[in-house]
């Protein structure tokens, strides 16, 4: 299958600090790719340095056959990639329907209409009116992944979605994110919850102090336990 997005050697540095060190990952429509490693590995940097909120010093990023590299992040989104970040970004103070509503982008239409999103996240119909800042810890993961669907993205970026959310929350991620993969939504995300990714993943990338360390099938990454234990501390 031939690539919607690709990251071709990057390497992206903080100040002086080398971050990322010649790190390639590619995405194939339809399938749901993870990229894993321990906290401080990379991933993070990663997404940041495919959305354009971080430059980088070399590397190319190619989205829908195009040279994207070094284009700003408005750009980015516009052209298709939806990005839910660690922090979530929810705006407090404005209600869930309002949040949702900032996630449309001009010119982008798509089977993602309001109506669709709230058959999907059922929980949000009854607290549409309800302040973004008042929202618990996973419904506001809940929301910023909506909110990021509205934009109707044809490759949505997930970075830790799981992250301090309880184990039932996270249960009820993984049964929503495998609902958008059968609409055929392209996903990126990290993740360092192993069952989780192997739940919900196509393939897997394993990233460690910033280099690629590994790359396989979910099957194949089934059987890899040493490469489990050495990277993830499984």
């Amino acid at each position: 299958m031939s690539a919607i997005l690709e990251a071709v050697d990057l390497n992206t540095y903080y100040g002086r600090s080398h971050i990322l060190f010649d790190v390639s990952l590619s995405v194939a429509s339809g399938e749901t790719v993870c990229l894993m490693g321990r906290n401080g590995a990379g991933k993070t940097t990663t997404f940041r340095s495919i959305m354009g909120l971080k430059s980088t010093k070399s590397g190319k990023i190619v989205f829908k056959g195009k040279d994207c590299t070094r284009q700003p992040a408005f750009r980015m989104a516009r052209m298709g990639l939806g990005y839910v970040p660690e922090d979530r970004r929810i705006l407090g103070s404005f209600t869930v329907r309002e949040n949702l509503e900032l996630g449309k982008i001009p010119g982008r239409g798509g089977r993602w209409t309001m109506a669709k999103v709230l058959e999907h996240f059922p929980t949000m119909i009854h607290m549409k009116d309800r302040m973004g800042g008042t929202l618990s810890g996973g419904e506001q993961q809940m929301l910023t992944i909506a909110r990021a669907l509205m934009g109707n993205p044809d490759v949505l970026v997930l970075d830790e979605p799981t992250e301090g959310l309880a184990p039932v929350i996270v249960a009820v991620l993984r049964e929503l994110i495998m609902t958008i993969k059968a609409e055929q939504t392209t996903i990126l995300l990290s993740e360092q919850n192993i069952r989780f990714a192997m739940a919900v993943s196509d393939r897997v990338v394993v990233i460690d102090k910033g280099h690629v360390v590994y790359s396989g099938t979910m099957e194949e990454f089934k059987r890899e336990e040493t490469v489990q234990k050495k990277y993830l501390a499984v």
